[in-house]
């Protein structure tokens, strides 16, 4: 970790326009919460889907594509990550840096705000509010390090990114039970499982499975970030 390079990241993410997505869509959710629970249409079953559909299926993946590229691909397109490459700071530790900002910023306005909105629906009945914590903490993980490697690895991170989260995860994952297995989201699904004891929450992936391909592709995905980020020359950030 550097703490200059961090606090630069902080500052550029916060600062810029597509911050104002970070905040927006957790306040849907909360609000969303809030006006269930006030209605009395905060039931488990209900409660589940607003969590699981909107918290881990919608408002996780687009938080964590916004965080995930937005960390590095900026600074990559306008050429100012040759300031840092030119700096004597490995670039593993600049790759990581910029991966514990983003997720760090998936904490902040994703998975601090799933807690908020469980608990409000549900309080602690069956851990659905912990359960879908945890669950989108570790899914969080795994997107960052999947769109981060993206970010370094292409201009076009965030089309794929949308076309992985939307069309494979969403469309295809919905259509083709295989599909599932490949899916972020169900692996994060299963670990909500496993945590919560709710009968409304089910996963297809089995939960060891769904630990270790998180772990893997988390740690994959920064291995690989952090190898093309030290390939990258700069001239080519230019």
């Amino acid at each position: 970790m550097n703490a200059t390079i961090a606090y630069i990241t902080f500052r550029g993410m916060l600062g810029r326009r597509r911050a104002l997505l970070l905040f927006m869509l957790p306040a849907v959710l909360l609000l969303l919460a809030v006006a269930l629970r006030i209605t009395g249409n905060n039931d488990l079953n209900i409660s589940t889907i607003v969590l699981q559909r909107f918290a881990l299926t919608t408002l996780l993946p687009l938080l964590a594509l916004i965080a995930g590229t937005g960390v590095i691909a900026p600074e990559i397109d306008d050429g100012q990550i040759m300031y840092i490459l030119t700096k004597p700071i490995p670039r593993p530790v600049i790759l990581l840096t910029k991966l514990a900002v983003a997720i760090a910023l998936v904490v902040a306005f994703a998975v601090v705000p799933t807690l908020v909105a469980g608990l409000i629906l549900t309080g602690g009945t069956a851990g659905l509010a912990a359960g879908f914590t945890v669950g989108t903490l570790v899914g969080g993980v795994a997107y960052c390090a999947v769109f981060v490697v993206l970010a370094v690895a292409s201009r076009n991170a965030v089309t794929i990114g949308l076309l992985y989260a939307l069309v494979w995860e969403t469309l295809i994952g919905n259509f083709a039970p295989g599909a599932r297995s490949l899916s972020i989201q169900q692996w994060s699904l299963s670990v909500t499982d496993a945590v919560s004891s709710a009968s409304t929450v089910t996963s297809e992936v089995a939960f060891g499975l769904a630990a270790v391909l998180l772990v893997v592709v988390s740690v994959l995905g920064a291995t690989l970030a952090a190898v093309r980020l030290r390939t990258l020359s700069v001239a080519s950030a230019e």
